[in-house]
């Protein structure tokens, strides 16, 4: 039997199929990020980058000699340091889901009513409030970084357009391979010395790890996937490999 199929809508088809490929590939160049490996970013451009989950300090709560002596602390800290920090905040939707599940199945084992009936009404009660109140939590990080030895100095208008383009070969990955190691080495002295000039002012850190950082960027790139689509368990991951 003859093809009765439109030689238009095969091309419309076609073209479509075309367009969302190059639209995938195109997104995933725009991002910096060409590996993650031993407890770090790797970046296109050779740069490698660490970071460190900060746990807050309620500064309103402190007494005026101790907030006093946490902004000198704070100045003599960055006064210290021989090379740039970003600081980032981080706000999202408070996902309690996992304990309104427990409290539900509580609930459901409850051998008296009148309990199981509280429980399961506290457990919408919850649920409701989070919804209508739109609770978010505040995650604090610092970011290290230690450039590439190679890394030339160019202005703002070569590397928008060098990172627009978002060009990677084989020959930038050979290079950031051979210069992982020592940046790793001096990378971790930077951690260190940031680490402690947090603690000095009582804000104590934690470096992220490979898995924790593969699980924080799937997170800032998939916000929405993410609620829906956990990652899965990244400790079964063979995570001694870059993951790309």
């Amino acid at each position: 039997m003859a093809d009765k199929t439109p030689p238009q809508a095969t091309m419309k088809d076609t073209v479509h199929k075309k367009k969302s490929k190059a639209t995938i590939m195109s997104a995933q160049s725009l991002l910096p990020i060409a590996e993650i490996k031993e407890d770090c970013v790797v970046l296109k451009n050779g740069g490698i980058r660490a970071v460190l989950q900060v746990n807050a300090v309620n500064f309103n709560l402190k007494s005026e000699t101790e907030q006093q002596g946490i902004i000198a602390g704070y100045e003599s800290f960055m006064n210290t340091l021989t090379f740039p920090i970003q600081i980032t905040v981080r706000s999202l939707h408070m996902n309690i889901d996992p304990y309104i599940a427990s409290l539900r199945e509580l609930g459901a084992k409850q051998q008296n009513d009148l309990l199981k009936k509280q429980t399961l009404s506290y457990a919408d009660f919850v649920d409701k409030l989070v919804n209508v109140a739109d609770i978010m939590q505040k995650k604090f990080y610092v970011i290290v970084p230690m450039d590439s030895f190679t890394k030339e100095k160019k202005g703002l208008l070569s590397q928008f357009a060098e990172w627009m383009s978002g060009e990677d070969n084989r020959s930038k990955a050979m290079q950031r391979h051979r210069e992982f190691q020592s940046l790793g080495k001096l990378l971790r002295d930077r951690v260190l010395l940031v680490e402690s000039g947090l603690e000095n002012i009582g804000i104590t850190s934690h470096r992220l790890n490979t898995s924790e950082l593969i699980q924080l960027y799937y997170n800032i790139y998939n916000p929405q996937t993410s609620q829906k689509e956990k990652i899965g368990d990244i400790e079964s991951l063979n995570t001694d490999k870059s993951i790309i």
